[in-house]
């Protein structure tokens, strides 16, 4: 791909392959994510489309404003469903057509408890289901494995 010393050269989706141990790797070069990406600012979407599909993002950031921008990246990436550097939660979910909500934990819950976990429940207009924390987890982790459409990538920073 192009190289200059402005910032986004890259437009379109340049594939690349480097062989490393008898092993083929494929990268793929993308256009930068601006702020406003995930909301389909500067072909964001497309581009963010990509990144999803991927088993590792390597974030190339500029030196000089590598923490902003590391930061912007973070929050694009996460607002599409990616989850940088995090596992999934060991949350077991699931909906039943009868029975009510059966709640249980196998861990102390700190960061959320059974009362808002029925709150966010009834708010997904969910009444019927199987609840299991065996970890400590956040509001934010809960309505993850809810939706059940998040990824959870590794990321490296350059």
């Amino acid at each position: 791909s192009e190289a200059a010393s402005y910032e986004f050269t890259t437009l379109t989706c340049i594939p690349g392959i480097i062989r490393y141990n008898d092993t083929k790797i494929q990268l793929l070069d993308l256009p930068g994510i601006i702020e406003g990406a995930s909301e389909g600012k500067g072909r964001g979407r497309q581009v963010i489309a990509v990144a999803k599909s991927s088993d590792l993002v390597l974030m190339v950031l500029d030196a000089s404003k590598s923490e902003g921008h590391r930061q912007i990246l973070t929050k694009e990436l996460e607002a599409v469903g990616l989850r940088l550097n995090k596992k999934p939660p060991q949350i077991y979910f699931k909906k039943k057509k009868t029975g009510g909500i059966s709640f249980n934990t196998t861990a102390q819950l700190t960061r959320i408890d059974e009362k808002l976990c029925y709150q966010i429940l009834h708010e997904y207009k969910i009444h019927n289901a199987e609840v299991l924390f065996r970890e400590d987890a956040t509001v934010d982790d809960f309505i993850d494995v809810i939706e059940g459409n998040r990824k959870y990538i590794k990321c490296v920073n350059v």
